[in-house]
């Protein structure tokens, strides 16, 4: 269940926390052709939070997690 700051947060743009398979679930959508807004949608996350991984996973090349 989704807190109200939770809600606050996704509706302002801010990205949120998604674990390693969501991660490599994005970069894979990335690599069909998929847009950020299809993977938004098909994953029910942000667009601000793929973009994030998109971005990262460009910069970095890899799909772990970083601390």
């Amino acid at each position: 269940m989704q807190t109200a700051s939770t809600n606050i947060c996704e509706r302002m743009g801010h990205s949120q926390e998604v674990g390693e398979f969501k991660h490599c679930t994005v970069i894979g959508c990335h690599l069909c052709n998929k847009s950020i807004l299809e993977i938004s949608l098909l994953l029910n996350i942000p667009r601000s939070t793929v973009s994030g991984i998109i971005t990262k996973w460009k910069q970095l090349g890899t799909t772990a997690i970083q601390p």
